[in-house]
């Protein structure tokens, strides 16, 4: 055994809280989450710190609040000062660091953000040659796959069967790659951290075939659909479900078949965890490995009539977490105290013996093991001119969405579908004056936070309306890489270029 544990970081993206059989789930199938949970800490209410998909990533990555990155959106850049990264810093205390599939890391998707080396697979690629998955189904005769992930744009949110066999999927080749990376360097002196990410279950609902087939669409419970759920969703809602062509009526039997193949696609990633934790046990590196489970942020499928994320609602904003270490997590527990992808850095730093400095989380640890007295756990989507953000305790949780100029009180014990919103509520009018207070001194501690919060409360924005017209703000998303080969003579001679998309504050092509 090294003197340092090894850090594993298996990491999904758009993968809600609730898709865990072992969370309470009874329709999806996780053998191997499920066993994650039974060997280490089921974390209950974790959240994302901004729920879309850069932003997200690159508070985990720094252990800091969006407020302290400057980094709010997809089409926001990542520091490029020189800050400590949680791979730079591991780097520094002597582990082989590795990272494997999706980081989307921004404004270079190629960077090594602290990583000493990493195999790419990122959706929307400008050039294929320097995209190792790309590479690689152009060895094994699959170039055809022009959209391998799915067909995105018009068919975001219409389930479609992988345009790859499973052998060459997106998911299986990061689950080969975890393998192999781990048969050679796990068990030697130096202790690894790797980053095994995954693209899925991000859309389009894409799974292999017969993975396709293990959740049945009729069988799928229905969405959460409070009676007044268009006063519980944001302008930011509305504006996405716009762009990803769902805002024209409800299908029910849609959604289902939506659901089932979300989840067909956790399932699969589901297996290849359990190949993970296999090479880790057959080598005798299990118990001596930290495994962290998490996501970025989730996915509504068609909560409140909503898709997509950017919001900070249950189905967008809590992901799941599962810890998995014994020399400092209890096995089969579970923990209801908030946590945030922030926690990350500082949990990995103090398995690793290395100090924790310049970093807004906390250990998870010291969470789990009731140690801690953080209360709170703050979240901000969009920098002021769009800003929504958010404060969530263990009972509570509060919002506030600056272009809607409104506030969001949720009961988290008494109402945990989120379907009353009691801000307005004179029975809670001293839980929401305390929870506000809470969410406005956090914000006026961080940089910008006069332009949020100023001396009279909140400061409201004027929100981005969308045109009555359906078609005005729906996108196109071509693989850029391949835009040259899009060609049929005598059918398709040309491809327009992609039109720029409503909602100024959005950069939905590369969502």
């Amino acid at each position: 055994m090294s003197r340092k544990p090894n850090i594993l970081l298996i990491f999904t993206d758009q993968q809600r809280w609730d898709t865990i059989a072992a969370g309470g789930n009874p329709y999806v199938r996780t053998p191997n989450l499920d066993r994650l949970a039974r060997e280490g800490v089921r974390f209950d209410a974790a959240y994302s710190p901004c729920p879309v998909c850069v932003p997200a990533r690159c508070s985990m990555i720094y252990g800091q609040h969006p407020g302290n990155t400057g980094c709010f959106e997809n089409n926001f850049s990542m520091p490029e000062d020189g800050r400590r990264s949680m791979m730079s810093a591991l780097t520094g205390a002597g582990y082989r660091t590795h990272g494997i599939g999706k980081m989307h890391f921004t404004p270079d998707p190629h960077a090594m953000r602290g990583l000493e080396s990493r195999e790419t697979q990122e959706e929307l690629v400008d050039d294929a040659s320097r995209d190792d998955y790309l590479c690689y189904l152009r060895k094994q005769g699959c170039e055809y796959a022009i959209e391998p992930y799915g067909v995105r744009g018009a068919a975001y949110y219409v389930p479609q069967l992988s345009p790859v066999p499973p052998q060459h999927h997106p998911t299986q080749w990061v689950g080969d790659r975890t393998v192999k990376w781990l048969e050679e360097n796990a068990g030697k002196d130096r202790p690894f951290f790797l980053f095994s990410s995954y693209i899925h279950p991000h859309p389009p609902f894409s799974p292999p075939t017969p993975w396709h087939k293990i959740h049945r669409g009729p069988d799928m419970p229905l969405p959460n659909l409070p009676p007044d759920m268009e006063k519980l969703t944001t302008y930011t809602n509305r504006i996405q479900n716009r762009y990803k062509g769902r805002d024209t009526g409800r299908d029910t039997a849609l959604v289902r078949l939506i659901k089932a193949y979300y989840w067909a696609s956790i399932s699969f990633i589901d297996a290849q965890v359990g190949r993970t934790l296999e090479v880790l046990e057959r080598k005798g590196e299990l118990d001596d490995t930290l495994i962290v489970f998490t996501s970025d942020h989730g996915e509504f499928l068609g909560d409140y009539n909503c898709f997509g994320k950017r919001s900070f609602l249950d189905p967008a904003a809590r992901v799941p977490m599962l810890c998995r270490y014994p020399a400092r997590f209890d096995t089969g527990a579970v923990c209801r105290r908030p946590v945030s992808l922030i926690d990350l850095m500082p949990t990995f730093l103090a398995a690793a013996g290395s100090d924790a400095e310049a970093m807004d989380g906390v250990d998870l640890a010291e969470i789990a093991s009731g140690a801690g007295d953080r209360e709170w756990v703050f979240g901000q989507y969009q920098d002021a001119r769009a800003g929504i953000y958010m404060a969530v305790s263990e009972r509570w949780k509060y919002i506030y969405s600056a272009p809607d100029d409104r506030e969001f009180l949720f009961d988290r014990v008494r109402d945990p579908r989120e379907t009353r919103n009691r801000a307005y509520n004179i029975v809670c009018a001293d839980i929401v004056l305390d929870a506000r207070a809470r969410l406005q001194r956090h914000l006026r501690a961080l940089p910008g936070g006069e332009k949020i919060v100023g001396d009279d409360g909140w400061i409201a924005k004027e929100p981005v309306e969308l045109a009555d017209d359906p078609d005005a703000g729906l996108i196109v998303q071509d693989p850029p890489c391949f835009k040259g080969r899009i060609r049929i003579p005598g059918y398709l001679d040309s491809v327009p270029e992609e039109p720029e998309s409503a909602g100024a504050d959005f950069d939905p092509l590369r969502d």
